[in-house]
């Protein structure tokens, strides 16, 4: 399922967790596709604290808690980590990360806690959820077969990767336009990994986001760009992404574009994904601003300027995404509208 969605189902099973409806969710993927980011979305969407259990680290009594005894009795400590109503809140996540990852005595000593939402003499409070995630056997990570009685515990999910959720994500998380605008060029490359070859670097979206930090910390050392690019998301992309970044100097200007003055569309196919790119980075910053209505209207007129008009049509629809329902009050985009009907129609 892609991550859109994905979000959606996440969010309900939380908010379903008070009505007591919830049913906890095991998220499958690959390494670096945005399975813990997703999760972390959700609590900050609801300001409710998330608790990260790396059951992999864990012993079966990390979980259960320590024996101790009290008069002729044992009782069981409770981990100090599981959630408490008291101290957490009364709504939250309790997040189960590298569940794949943990050995079967951890997992097994999970059983109780995931279905029946107790530990012995402890309690889930009922407003918490309880999401998972891990890796598929081979994705060459540390991973055990998930023992049928735990598996049969969750509704399971696979992350299936789409660059527009990605593309969407960037631009809310300030990711530098030139890598947003390679990933559109190269949309193949937003996760290139072969488990037989087990590299060290690949691109993921979490290693697209390293490669965002090194262009901002290496631009200007270029003796030192390419190798940082490289350490990210692997030698051969690397290659390519300071390649792509290098030919930028070619590109129109976009302050005279946002002025809403004549210039033409780049011939060059990387160059019109890169202005298309920059372009829905200047309509997001415009955002509140008191031009952004004039600098949103002359970025829709450039739309219609690319040679093929599905470049406009991305540029247009990573532009809805960033602004929402404000772009269809902007005079020019009924304009834009007519000039693509007949594509948007014969794509329909």
């Amino acid at each position: 399922m892609r991550p859109a969605h994905l979000l959606q189902v996440l969010d309900k099973e939380f908010l379903s967790a008070e009505a007591g409806h919830h049913t906890p969710v095991m998220l499958w993927g690959p390494p670096g596709v945005g399975k813990s980011q997703m999760i972390a979305q959700v609590a900050e969407k609801h300001n409710v604290p998330l608790i990260d259990i790396r059951l992999s680290q864990m012993e079966p009594s990390d979980l259960r808690g320590i024996p101790f005894r009290e008069n002729d009795l044992v009782e069981w400590a409770v981990p100090a980590m599981l959630p408490n109503a008291q101290r957490h809140g009364a709504n939250g996540i309790l997040f189960l990360d590298e569940i794949t990852s943990a050995p079967p005595s951890v997992s097994a000593a999970a059983y109780q806690l995931i279905l029946d939402r107790k530990l012995g003499a402890y309690e889930i409070p009922e407003g918490w959820a309880i999401f998972a995630a891990g890796n598929r056997q081979g994705d060459r990570g540390v991973t055990y077969t998930m023992p049928a009685p735990l598996a049969n515990r969750f509704s399971h999910f696979g992350v299936d990767i789409n660059v527009d959720d990605w593309v969407a994500w960037a631009y809310a998380n300030k990711i530098d336009d030139r890598i947003i605008a390679f990933v559109r060029f190269r949309p193949e490359l937003l996760f290139d990994f072969d488990p037989a070859h087990n590299p060290s670097a690949f691109p993921t979206p979490r290693s697209w986001e390293f490669a965002h930090r090194a262009l901002q910390k290496f631009e200007d050392q270029h003796d030192l760009l390419l190798g940082s690019l490289q350490a990210c998301v692997g030698q051969a992309a690397g290659i390519e992404v300071k390649a792509f970044v290098d030919n930028l100097d070619q590109m129109p200007d976009l302050d005279a574009i946002v002025r809403g003055e004549q210039v033409p569309a780049p011939k060059e196919i990387d160059l019109q994904y890169a202005v298309a790119s920059s372009l829905v980075g200047r309509a997001i910053r415009a955002k509140g601003q008191d031009d952004a209505v004039e600098v949103q209207g002359n970025i829709l007129d450039y739309a219609s300027s690319f040679p093929q008009k599905e470049m406009g049509v991305m540029l247009v629809t990573d532009m809805h995404r960033a602004i929402g329902e404000d772009i269809f009050t902007i005079p020019q985009f009924a304009r834009w509208s007519n000039d693509v009907a007949d594509l948007m129609l014969y794509e329909g």
